[in-house]
């Protein structure tokens, strides 16, 4: 399960780039990795499959990006290709993660740590939003879940 202790990846998938984060090895805290230039799918899928292997990797979250209700449009089908391609190449768990609005929240959080020039965010916005992606993740995992409702009157 994607959950598991141990090091995962997060990636926010986009036509020319994708970013990639890393989690610490106790699956509490996601830190950018790199930004891997697209290549075809099945060179993104090798790239990916290297991070896996190098960094050990327990799992890999890939953001898919919804339309804001909620429905898959052109991009999320090109992410699920990749998904589908990566569950097929590694023997650990490829889950996806909606990922609605992380780019703003990762563009937000780079301008409130400074990066005010436009140029120096956009190369690295990708690796902030995989961040966020990865970090969400691995904070839901830790949560605790409510109880269902044993049917009170």
């Amino acid at each position: 399960m994607a959950s598991a202790r141990g090091r995962q990846i997060g990636l926010d998938v986009g036509d020319r780039r994708i970013g990639v984060a890393l989690s610490d090895e106790t699956a509490t805290l996601a830190s950018a990795l790199t930004t891997l230039k697209r290549s075809g799918p099945g060179q993104d899928a090798a790239a990916v499959a290297d991070l896996v292997a190098r960094h050990e990797a327990v799992a890999v979250v890939v953001g898919l990006p919804l339309n804001m209700d909620g429905s898959r449009g052109p991009q999320a089908e090109k992410v699920l290709s990749l998904v589908a391609l990566l569950q097929r190449r590694l023997s650990v768990p490829v889950v996806t993660r909606d990922e609605r609005l992380t780019t703003v929240e990762a563009e937000e959080r780079l301008r409130e740590a400074g990066v005010r020039d436009w140029k120096r965010r956009k190369r690295v916005v990708d690796q902030a939003a995989a961040v966020v992606i990865l970090q969400e993740h691995l904070d839901d995992a830790v949560r605790p879940r409510p109880l269902a409702s044993a049917g009170r009157a």
